[in-house]
């Protein structure tokens, strides 16, 4: 078996994420398109915005570090260290509201996205 640091790979990422031109950096923590489950780290600075995009299926976010504010169908849900919450199946965005991390796991079926 297999561990990470998922406090070291947040702070790896969030250096990586403040000196990227994007403002964000990623990771892939488990699996990939051949897998069922896929599991990625993301780190965004402060005011970053990953823009509307497709549901990537069936999937949940938990914030490491940071407070994140995620829109959807002209809703929105903040969340901040700790918490957990389960992504809509449909358009959304994600926004930084502070440097945050957060680790992303979409789940799919048949291996394909």
């Amino acid at each position: 078996m297999q561990t990470t640091s998922l406090t070291a790979l947040a702070q790896q990422q969030l250096d990586t994420a403040r000196s990227a031109g994007s403002g964000r950096s990623a990771v892939t923590v488990y699996g990939g398109r051949e897998h069922d489950l896929r599991q990625t780290l993301i780190a965004m600075k402060n005011g970053t915005v990953l823009g509307e995009h497709e549901s990537p299926g069936e999937a949940t976010l938990q914030v490491l570090e940071g407070q994140v504010v995620l829109h959807a169908d002209g809703e929105e849900w903040e969340a901040g260290t700790g918490d957990h919450m389960v992504i809509p199946l449909h358009r959304h965005d994600l926004a930084a509201r502070t440097d945050s991390v957060v680790l992303l796991t979409v789940a799919t079926r048949g291996g394909a996205v």
